[in-house]
């Protein structure tokens, strides 16, 4: 059996979660893979309540348990994701995009990873006061770029895709730290002669994100870089709601919905748990190959599959065009897997 801890988080958080018990509790019950689910506090409502957007008893309760959850939170967010990252050395931030049936993508052949470094950058939050000037302390080290292109191209190995790693980096003008990332990078491209390596600045990524999305495969790039294109490659395929993310380090993961806690819709049941639930499948993905456990991968490929078809049929919810509450559409996928 395994331990999940589930933030429960802000917003549409606990409505979410709610489609994730659900969803997991389809999956011991009809799937025989057993899941004990821990809810847990942290974000806004943890912070009024305890002082702590990220409470001591949520944190031991996580490094208790086999994985997280992490459903959006709200104001509070840098005060738990990154704090997380952080604390449990979670350097690979994952967020794959894909067409899906039926969602506003640009093209329906895109299939996409963008492997973010998730500890660096100037997201270390070093930032202070100098005269009438504000300063931030961008840190690029060598050990945490070479840690996260060997991470893209054992992805790239991995998928069923073009075999292709895009390093993406502004070196031209960043040349010390980004032309330390390229470099980084392409001494790692040199252990994998059967995948091929390219590298792109960052401007001419985001533009070609939009012109030709269907040519990127595994897209490697810093943290800040990372977060901003991630948002724009999950647009290109139709939106957050069906935008997927993962946090992992070589011990534990975190997984949890790109979007955030959208307090406009909170508490109408109308929000799509796709994202949520997507990221439910990249946790069955990772505990299988942690545990070598094929039952867990094949469970996620059917949860994903699952979704695809609910999708393709039509059925979407509210806060996308369709007629479904949260509860309606999370209840389709339950009674099809």
């Amino acid at each position: 059996m395994y331990k999940i801890s589930l933030i429960t988080g802000d917003g549409i958080g606990p409505e979410l979660s709610e489609s994730a018990v659900s969803v997991l509790n389809a999956i011991h019950d009809k799937l025989d893979l057993k899941f004990d689910v821990a809810k847990l506090s942290a974000g806004d409502k943890a912070l009024a309540e305890t002082g702590k957007a990220l409470p001591d008893d949520t944190v031991d309760a996580i490094k208790n348990s086999d994985v997280c959850l992490k459903a959006p939170v709200g104001e509070s967010a840098a005060d738990v994701i990154v704090v997380l990252r952080r604390m449990l050395d979670l350097y690979a931030n994952i967020r794959p995009s894909k067409s899906y049936p039926h969602m506003p993508a640009l093209r329906d052949d895109i299939d996409m990873v963008i492997v973010r470094e998730n500890t660096e950058d100037l997201y270390i939050g070093k930032e202070f006061s100098l005269g009438d000037s504000a300063v931030a302390l961008r840190i690029i080290s060598e050990a945490a770029s070479k840690r996260i292109a060997k991470y893209a191209f054992e992805s790239a190995t991995q998928r069923n895709n073009m075999k292709k790693v895009t390093c993406v980096h502004k070196s031209n003008v960043m040349r010390v730290t980004d032309g330390l990332f390229a470099k980084a990078c392409t001494e790692v491209s040199l252990n994998y002669p059967d995948i091929a390596f390219e590298e792109m600045y960052v401007d001419a990524c985001a533009m070609n994100l939009i012109r030709q999305p269907q040519k990127f495969d595994v897209v490697v790039t810093t943290n800040l870089f990372g977060d901003i294109l991630s948002d724009e490659s999950s647009q290109v395929v139709g939106g957050l709601g069906m935008a997927p993310a993962a946090n992992i380090g070589d011990d534990f993961a975190l997984f949890e919905p790109v979007h955030g806690a959208a307090f406009d819709i909170a508490g109408k049941n109308i929000a799509n748990p796709s994202s949520f639930l997507l990221s439910i499948k990249m946790m069955h993905d990772w505990l299988g190959n942690k545990h070598n456990d094929s039952k867990c991968v094949d469970v996620g490929k059917k949860l994903e599959s699952t979704i695809f078809d609910l999708v393709k049929s039509g059925i979407k919810t509210k806060d996308i065009g369709g007629d479904k509450s949260t509860a309606e559409f999370t209840k389709h996928i339950t009674d099809n897997l």
